[in-house]
Order: C-alpha cells, then sequence, then structure tokens
C-alpha cells in the first residue's frame, strides 16, 4: 500500500524553518496551535520536529526573555528533546507506518533525497483501519445472511 494515500502534502502543513527567530516561531504556533511542529532546513530537507515543550524549557533557560530578544533568538539554538523519525515515501509499508506513529501525532514523510514532502496523521491512519473494521463486518454480516439461504 502507497503511504502517500494518507499524506497531507507539504504546502497544507504548518512547518517552521530551522533560521526562524523565536519569535517567528511563537507567530506560527500561535496561529496552527499544533503541540509539535516539523523543522526545516530552507532547502526542504527534513531537520527534526519542534514540540511546545522544547520551546518552553528554552524559553526557561534563556533569562529575561522580552520580544526583541525573541526576534534575535533563531530556533535552531533551542535543543530538541526527541525528533519525530521521518519515513521515506517510496519505501515505507503499512507496517512501518503505524510503527512510527504509535507514539507520534503525526509521521514527517520525506522523498528519496530526505527533502520533506508532508506528513501522515495518525487520526488518518486509524480512520483507515476504522473503514477496514466496518467493510470487514459488513462482509460478516453478508456471509451470515447468505449462509441462511
Amino acid at each position: 500500500m502507497n503511504i502517500l494515500r494518507f499524506m497531507t502534502p507539504k504546502q497544507d502543513v504548518a512547518f517552521i524553518y530551522e533560521d526562524f527567530t523565536l519569535r517567528q516561531t511563537l507567530e506560527t504556533w500561535e496561529n496552527h496551535r499544533y503541540a509539535s511542529i516539523p523543522v526545516l532546513r530552507r532547502t526542504g530537507e527534513y531537520v527534526g520536529t519542534m514540540t511546545e515543550g522544547d520551546i518552553l524549557w528554552g524559553i526557561k533557560r534563556i533569562h529575561g526573555l522580552d520580544m526583541e530578544q525573541a526576534e534575535e533568538t533563531p530556533i535552531s539554538s533551542f535543543p530538541r528533546k526527541r525528533d519525530y523519525r521521518a519515513v521515506p515515501a517510496s519505501t515505507t509499508s503499512m507496517e512501518q507506518l503505524l510503527d512510527a506513529a504509535i507514539n507520534e501525532n503525526f509521521v514527517p514523510v520525506v522523498d528519496d533525497r530526505n527533502v520533506f514532502i508532508g506528513i501522515v496523521r495518525r487520526n488518518a491512519i486509524l480512520e483507515y483501519f476504522r473503514e477496514k473494521v466496518h467493510e470487514s463486518r459488513a462482509l460478516q454480516q453478508r456471509e451470515v445472511v447468505g449462509a441462511a439461504w
């Protein structure tokens, strides 16, 4: 199964560039309200994932932070606790996608050059499996009805 079926393309995903300042990052976050957000290089390569916790702990380490300082603080200076592992669009199986989504809200998707092309949200995977359960139940009901004849 092709995971691109589940992917939200890059143009529909909020992300930040690694050279964004803290202020730019906070403004992006304020507009989109995500708990975590992909971080990209200007070349489009996936760098990692920034979480709200990463931002809060980073702010804690910078004493006396004000918005003028935030304008000068690159987001790359904030350490990330962990990154969501990106998966290649061309070779990832449904099982691998599911494994990656178990502990994360989304799975970053990259092409063969490690360029970010989108995300697969965990809810898209869950909806797929919910459809499969409904299809399976409907098939079982048809078989029961057919066996009664």
